[in-house]
């Protein structure tokens, strides 16, 4: 299939041919795109939460009173949860979030979510994104004119310096290069602009894939 290819100024620049099989799927599958979403944000989760527990808790450890004849119930500590400044019963520790998921499961929901912006109309290829000046002024006014707003932005292989420090200061627009390209960034961002160099490099990833 071909897709067209737009210059900065919003004037076309011919067409990019694309594999059917990564940006021409119809039949989109949101159980594959929520798989690797919830995958996604797992794995970034820090896990660092933790409480005290009883060993930990630096109140004393003497026996409240004896054992018999107060008439109340026997208790050892004062660290036991149910007391004011004890500690808390199957509080969460530090581990990791992360679980794993296919690789071809991964690749598969990647090829989804592109072609769910083709369907949508939501996916935009410029032939580079690079500006003479680091401006964000400037460029926000030109993304005002492209109606690019909450924008996911794939440079190539590397961002320009001079765009990338435009860009970094203009609210829900983000850059990466190909490396970042992700399922949860491309689903929550409206627009999803390409350039021509990222189109080859996806293209290029998936042919080695479907390759081996």
């Amino acid at each position: 299939m071909k897709i067209s290819v737009i210059k900065m100024d919003g004037k076309a620049a011919g067409d990019v041919d694309v594999s059917d099989s990564v940006f021409g799927i119809t039949e989109i599958r949101g159980d594959l795109l929520a798989r690797y979403v919830n995958w996604q944000l797992a794995k970034r989760r820090a896990g660092t939460h933790k409480v005290q527990t009883r060993n930990e808790n630096s109140r004393t450890g003497k026996k409240m009173y004896k054992q018999k004849g107060t008439g109340g119930a026997r208790h050892g500590s004062r660290r036991a949860p149910q007391f004011v400044g004890g500690s808390r019963a199957f509080g969460p520790v530090v581990r990791d979030h992360g679980f794993s998921l296919p690789k071809k499961v991964r690749a598969l929901a990647l090829r989804h979510a592109l072609s769910s912006k083709v369907v949508s109309g939501d996916l935009i290829v410029v032939d580079n994104v690079s500006v003479k000046e680091p401006k964000t002024a400037a460029l926000r006014e030109q993304f005002g004119k492209l109606g690019w707003t909450k924008t996911l932005i794939i440079a190539g292989p590397e961002v320009d310096v001079g765009f990338g420090l435009a860009a970094r200061n203009i609210p829900l627009v983000d850059v990466l290069p190909n490396a970042g390209l992700n399922v949860y960034d491309i689903l929550r961002a409206d627009k999803l602009v390409l350039t021509k160099a990222a189109v080859e490099a996806i293209e290029a990833r998936f042919a080695k894939k479907e390759a081996a």
